[in-house]
């Protein structure tokens, strides 16, 4: 059964989410960053064993039910209020970064096409998610998708560490600190983790803008698609594929605000369901850590390594300036 295979791994995930948790209180460290410490430990020391492989990686799942959840502590007035300015950076930095890694890639380090154009995508809209989006519409080879998956997965451990402590040095206000994160950071789960790590409200603001990023995979799949399509070298994707790679929880996060906005939630269920989002997210967390193989990192070229931290480098500088300026 689905459900004894799944168990001694998600089992694993409950284990990490506790003692993070608990090494947390005891060493005032934040859990959440812990909770990915842990997994990088276990999975680069020790290993994970191929029975928790298949539980381990519903990580992605839980991180998905606790972005729905946080849903509800969502404020859609102050959304509003701010939201149209923080789209407008998003789309701004995303196209910032797209460009720079493809003009990089193409016109000063002649890489492959393919590989620029997957790692454009996965650096600017979400990660290893629109790697392979994208290369499943321009058909890149095998190699160029672990090349670009790789290169993405090592900024996502360097941006990790590095954001909560530009944040502090910066003294960074909550709200831009969590807009920064999402506008300038790779994947997901590092945006949320270094957001709640920053502080609640930098959470959410660094999930809810991670999240408008991430609509816009739709459109990056389709834009290359076409584009390598006209070349002869693509095919154009169905509705149904957009649909497969399109990231389900912005659906449920953005119903759950509206519920939640009619007032249907009292105090104490709010409350609730931020303690369920948090344990959640600890499950998540610990899975993200063991995705983090340095073995793998090290085998990453340097030159698309390069070409991610250049790209990088301009688009998270010229945001958190024009962020600081708005906020």
């Amino acid at each position: 059964m689905a459900i004894r295979r799944l168990l001694p791994g998600v089992l694993a995930l409950c284990l990490g989410a506790l003692l993070a948790r608990g090494l947390a209180l005891s060493l005032g460290v934040n859990n959440l960053l812990l909770a990915i410490a842990l997994g990088v430990v276990v999975t680069n020391v020790v290993g994970v064993p191929a029975r928790l492989e298949s539980g381990i990686a519903t990580h992605k799942l839980w991180l998905g039910a606790g972005i729905v959840l946080m849903g509800a502590s969502i404020s859609v007035g102050t959304v509003l209020e701010v939201g149209g300015r923080v789209f407008l950076v998003v789309i701004a930095v995303a196209t910032l970064t797209l460009i720079v890694v493809e003009l990089l890639a193409r016109n000063v380090f002649g890489l492959a096409e393919r590989l620029g154009s997957l790692l454009a995508a996965g650096a600017s809209i979400c990660g290893v998610s629109a790697v392979v989006a994208v290369a499943g519409a321009v058909s890149a080879r095998e190699e160029q998708v672990a090349y670009a998956a790789a290169t993405v997965l090592l900024f996502d451990a360097i941006t990790i560490a590095v954001y909560p402590i530009v944040g502090d040095l910066l003294a960074l206000p909550s709200t831009v600190f969590g807009i920064w994160a999402g506008v300038s950071m790779f994947s997901t789960g590092p945006v949320v983790a270094v957001g709640f790590a920053h502080s609640e409200v930098a959470g959410q603001w660094a999930t809810m803008t991670k999240l408008s990023r991430n609509a816009l995979i739709g459109v990056v799949v389709l834009a290359y698609a076409s584009y390598y399509a006209r070349s002869g070298d693509g095919d154009t994707p169905s509705v149904r594929t957009l649909w497969a790679e399109f990231p389900k929880f912005v659906v449920g996060f953005l119903a759950l605000a509206a519920v939640s906005s009619l007032g249907v939630f009292s105090t104490a269920q709010q409350a609730s369901i931020e303690h369920a989002y948090n344990w959640l997210f600890l499950l998540a967390f610990v899975g993200l850590g063991t995705e983090i193989q340095l073995g793998e990192l090290r085998r990453t070229g340097v030159m698309p390594a390069f070409v991610v931290l250049l790209s990088l480098l301009v688009a998270s500088s010229l945001s958190l300036a024009l962020l600081l300026v708005l906020f």
